[in-house]
Formats: C-alpha cells, sequence, structure tokens
C-alpha cells in the first residue's frame, strides 16, 4: 500500500542512488523515517509519513520513502545515495522531511537512525551542491542546530525546536503532516496551502496542545529561508507577514517559504516556469525594498523604485496562463 501510495524511483536497497544521466527538472520527495527507539513510536512515525506520502501522490511529487522498511545498506548510506542521486539544479523543489528522534550533546545534534546516525555537518556537506530550491524539515527533538547548518538563501528550513536543548519527544512533526495540504490553513484564500501557511498552523496546534493539556511547552518550531541562520517562530507572524524586524536589515524568513506548495492550484500549476520565477522574484525584491525603507530609503526614493516593481507584478499577474 506504501509503495503505491509514492512512486519510488530508487528501487533497490542494495544499488547505488546515483543517476547515470539528469533526472528530470520535477518535484522530489525524499521521506526518511528515523529509528523509532520503541514500538509505539513506530507507529506514530508511520502515521505521520503515511500523511506526506499521500500528499506527495495528490501532488504528483516523485517521492522515496526509507527508514522503516527492509534494507541491506544501512539508512545514514541510503539517504546519501537518494540525494546524490537527485538532479543538483532545475526550478522544481526538493523535500526532504525528516520524522523521528535527535539527540543533542552540547555540541552536536544528530538525527537517530537505524545504524549511524545522520548529523547536521553529514546533511549540509550533501546539499552543497544543490542549487535547486530546497525544503528541509525536521521534525525531531532537538533539531534546531540543524537550521544553523543548514541555513542558505536558497533553501527553506523548519525545525520542531529552537533550542538543541529541547530534548523531548516533538510532536510538531504531527501537526505539520496535516497540514501541508490542508486548505484550512490557506490563510489568504489563494486556493493552495504554502508551506509557510502550514508551518503556521503546525506550530500553532502544537502550542494548543500543551496549553490544553496543561503542560509546559518543550517545543517551540522555527523556520528560515532567508539564510541568516536564525530562524522565526510563529508567534512573530500576524496572518503571513512577520511583524519583528529581521536582524541586520534581512528580508524577514516566511515569503520563499510562502512561493512552495507542496500542492499547488489549478491556476499555479498553469503558469509558465518563466513566469512563475520572475513573479517570485519580483516579491522578493519588493519585501527587500521594503527592508530598506525604515532605515536607508527615503519615502520619495522608496516609492520610486517599488512602483515599476509593482507594474511589472501586476503585468504578469495579467499574463494569461498556459492552457
Amino acid at each position: 500500500m506504501r509503495t503505491a501510495l509514492c512512486l519510488v524511483f530508487f528501487l533497490s536497497a542494495g544499488r547505488s542512488f546515483a543517476a547515470e544521466e539528469p533526472a528530470p527538472d520535477r518535484p522530489v520527495m525524499i521521506l526518511v523515517v528515523g529509528a523509532a527507539g520503541a514500538e509505539e513510536f513506530g507507529a506514530v512515525f508511520g502515521q505521520w509519513a503515511d500523511r506526506w506520502q499521500e500528499a506527495a501522490a495528490q501532488a504528483g511529487v516523485d517521492c522515496m520513502r526509507l527508514g522503516d522498511d527492509e534494507a541491506k545498506e544501512s539508512d545514514h548510506a541510503r539517504l546519501r545515495g537518494a540525494i546524490e542521486g537527485v538532479r543538483r539544479d532545475g526550478d522544481s523543489p526538493l523535500w526532504l522531511v525528516l520524522i523521528g528522534h535527535g539527540t543533542f550533546d552540547g555540541r552536536m545534534a544528530k538525527f537517530n537512525l537505524r545504524g549511524p546516525d545522520l548529523a547536521a555537518a553529514d546533511l549540509a556537506a550533501w546539499l552543497e551542491s544543490v542549487s535547486r530550491p530546497t525544503v528541509v524539515i525536521d521534525c525531531a527533538a532537538a533539531s534546531a542546530p540543524f537550521l544553523n547548518a543548514l541555513s542558505r538563501a536558497s533553501r527553506v528550513v523548519l525545525t520542531a525546536t529552537k533550542s538543541g536543548h529541547e530534548q523531548n519527544y516533538a510532536r510538531f512533526g504531527d501537526y505539520l503532516s496535516k497540514a501541508i495540504v490542508d486548505p484550512v490553513a490557506d490563510l489568504d484564500r489563494d486556493g493552495q496551502t504554502s508551506l509557510l501557511e502550514a508551518f503556521l498552523k503546525a506550530a500553532r496546534g502544537t502550542a494548543e496542545f500543551y496549553e490544553q493539556d496543561g503542560r509546559l511547552a518543550t517545543e517551540t518550531a522555527l523556520l528560515d529561508d532567508n539564510g541568516d541562520g536564525r530562524g522565526t517562530p510563529a508567534a512573530w507572524y500576524r496572518g503571513t507577514r512577520v511583524v519583528r524586524d529581521a536582524e541586520d536589515g534581512a528580508v524577514a524568513d516566511g515569503l520563499r517559504a510562502h512561493q512552495i506548495h507542496l500542492l499547488p492550484s489549478r491556476e499555479e500549476q498553469h503558469l509558465s516556469a518563466e513566469v512563475r520565477a520572475r513573479r517570485d522574484e519580483l516579491e522578493r525584491a519588493i519585501a527587500e525594498l521594503r527592508a530598506k525603507k525604515k532605515g536607508e530609503l527615503g519615502e520619495d526614493e522608496y516609492y520610486a523604485q517599488l512602483e515599476p516593481l509593482l507594474v511589472e507584478l501586476a503585468r504578469l499577474h495579467a499574463t494569461p496562463a498556459e492552457p
């Protein structure tokens, strides 16, 4: 049933995953189920992974699942092979979803796998040459150091915790697996749930769990997509806009994540790659200009630079979609 839900493009556990020729430019998901440690966690992590698989199948995203199947190689080696086997460039996102437990010894964070665990530095090295849009979601406890290690300007990183010292079992992954294609999470009502919107719904659902259960919250999810390695919690957002300034004049986290949808709307799917890329570029340019307005630009100069960006963006929105 699981294999029917997900197109497994790496066939045998023992073979090399390296591609002999460039893979097509289409969205890819690598879904990793970590070592459960106990049967009860294995069942829970399996449910979360099933939801991601179903969402990927619904979206037509190529997906590989590893970690809760039979394999001859270690999951550490298989994950490295899977990452090395995907296309490095292109416009379609690469999704890497880690579901399981994590540890932190005060110096190094790791994601628990069967066999050797995955260190944040390992994953950073494997992804170093990947220039395509990349989403890394670490749903484990003690996952925040992965954000620090993986943060890049072209990358979106979500972690279940804001610190490596938040080491209790993390529930964020449960809520995110439900929110990723949930229409209820669509805050701007554009017919699609962005990664940012799913993050906000999941983080707030997690916080409500602790409040309603009368517990002290032991996890705070973060999102980083501006490359500064700091991350932003859901509490800093009103709607899809951050209400606090990023440090050093950087564009606030959230814009890139709001431009990524696992399941795009029909209108989004019918946009040409060129129009979509230019629209996203213009939206980022407007956000950068707004960040400069508060310290570097006078009002007249700000509006002089803003007007042509808004005019071009309006023209793009008026461009007929491809049939």
